[in-house]
């Protein structure tokens, strides 16, 4: 395990585009309704496939790896368009419109047993498909609540977006990086909720694993497994999955059950969790490719 101080690509990747597409697609969602809005992410994703440089180029450095090709710009264009359908079903699953889709669930089973001494599990994830439509199970089944648990930067980009579309939706993300963010995660995790991180991306100066992703060299956080080995609780590999309409698959796995490890042990368990996780979610990835939504240079 090593420590990276520079900063992230992720973080450095200017996320303008990105933040600005997010924000016409949300205004009209609420002002025109999902099929007008569905109609218009046609020419809104051509412009972003055609003039947004860098998250072309990222997204054609993902798609040959997934793809085993060259992809071409029809490629990248239903990448845009996959992100953008999530990011415009999010507003309605926010709003709770939830009759709008049809939803498949596999594994739910896998959630019951981890929770089933009353308090919740964690729920490790990527950014591969839509978070938002596992929290909105929660809210449709009336089963435990799903928060969110991510840094403080992002939190506050996503709370700003989410603010504008429900309220009270910011209520479910807990920002990583202030002195009671552990206990707002203990806390959730002893009322019986569901804390949802994404695993994915590294921040500067945290520690980080070497794995093979695709068959090249790529950094994985440690942060969100020494959280699950902190609080001892079990972790569930979760991904929601857009299938194109208005389906969606739900996925959930065990992934590593945290409770009994030993503190000699921990290390070696994380890292076995990691490189797990690392598999699984390449495996998803070639299940639905165009899900995947980190739009920068992925790879060391």
């Amino acid at each position: 395990m090593t420590s990276d101080a520079s900063p992230p690509r992720w973080i450095a990747q200017p996320e303008r585009g990105q933040t600005l597409a997010i924000r016409v697609i949300v205004w009209i969602a609420l002002t025109l309704g999902r099929r007008a809005a569905r109609v218009l992410l046609y020419p809104i994703c051509l412009y972003f496939s055609l003039f947004s440089v860098s998250a072309r180029a990222a997204s054609r450095q993902y798609l040959r790896a997934v793809l085993g090709g060259k992809p071409r710009l029809r490629h990248v264009y239903r990448h845009y368009h996959t992100f953008a359908s999530t990011i415009l079903d999010r507003v309605f699953f926010l709003n709770g419109e939830y009759h709008r889709f049809d939803i498949h669930v596999h594994g739910e089973n896998v959630i019951r047993n981890a929770s089933a001494g009353g308090e919740g599990c964690l729920l490790i994830g990527a950014h591969l498909g839509s978070f938002e439509v596992i929290r909105a199970l929660g809210r449709q089944a009336g089963g435990a609540r799903v928060s969110m648990v991510m840094y403080e930067e992002n939190a506050r980009k996503i709370n700003s977006v989410l603010a504008a579309i429900n309220p009270d939706a910011v209520l479910d993300v807990i920002a990583l990086g202030t002195v009671d963010s552990m206990l707002k995660v203990q806390n959730a995790l002893s009322r019986g909720e569901l804390v949802g991180m994404l695993a994915d991306r590294t921040i500067a100066g945290e520690g980080t694993v070497a794995c093979t992703f695709f068959g090249k060299p790529a950094r994985m956080p440690v942060g969100p497994f020494r959280i699950a080995a902190m609080l001892k609780r079990p972790v569930v590999l979760m991904f929601g999955l857009y299938r194109g309409g208005r389906r969606y698959d739900i996925y959930f796995e065990p992934l590593v059950d945290m409770q009994y490890v030993e503190r000699t042990q921990r290390d070696a368990v994380i890292d076995d969790a990691i490189r797990t996780y690392v598999q699984r979610l390449e495996h998803y990835c070639r299940m639905a490719p165009y899900n995947w939504f980190n739009f920068y240079d992925y790879w060391t």
